[in-house]
C-alpha cells in the first residue's frame, strides 16, 4: 500500500499535535516549495534520504515495436531520484530483517555534500 498526502497529515497530526489544517498545510508547503524549485531546474538535496535531480535528455531516434518503424522522440526533461545511503542502508537492512536506527548508518556514512537545496 502507497503512502499518500492524508497519510503524512495524519502522521503529523498525531506525533506532533498540530490539527489537522496545520499539518495539511505544512504538508503542500513543503511539496510546493519542492515542485517550484524542481520547476526552475534546481537539485533538491534532502540529507540521509536523497536527491531530486532535474536531468536534460536529447532527442534521438525510437523505434515503433509494432511496425518497426523509426520515430524521433523529442528532448524532454526529466526528475530522477538518487536515495542516499542512510536510506539505501536502511531499506536493505529491512529486507535482510534487521531494522536499523538510521542515526547509526548516519554517522558511518558521508553524503557528497554539493551544497544546493539541502534540507
Amino acid at each position: 500500500m502507497a503512502m499518500t498526502k492524508a497519510d503524512i497529515v495524519e502522521s503529523l497530526y498525531s506525533k506532533l499535535g498540530f490539527s489537522k489544517k496545520e499539518a495539511s498545510d505544512l504538508v503542500e508547503l513543503v511539496f510546493d516549495t519542492l515542485k517550484s524549485s524542481i520547476a526552475q531546474g534546481q537539485k533538491i538535496k534532502i540529507s540521509g534520504f536523497g536527491n531530486f535531480i532535474v536531468r536534460e535528455k536529447r532527442s534521438r531516434v525510437g523505434r515503433n515495436p509494432q511496425t518497426g518503424e523509426s520515430i524521433e522522440i523529442s528532448a524532454r526533461k526529466v526528475l530522477t531520484f538518487r536515495p542516499s545511503q542512510v536510506l539505501r542502508a536502511e531499506v536493505n537492512a529491512q529486507l535482510d530483517g534487521k531494522p536499523i536506527k538510521p542515526e547509526s548508518v548516519r554517522g558511518s556514512l558521508k553524503e557528497d555534500d554539493e551544497g544546493d537545496n539541502e534540507i
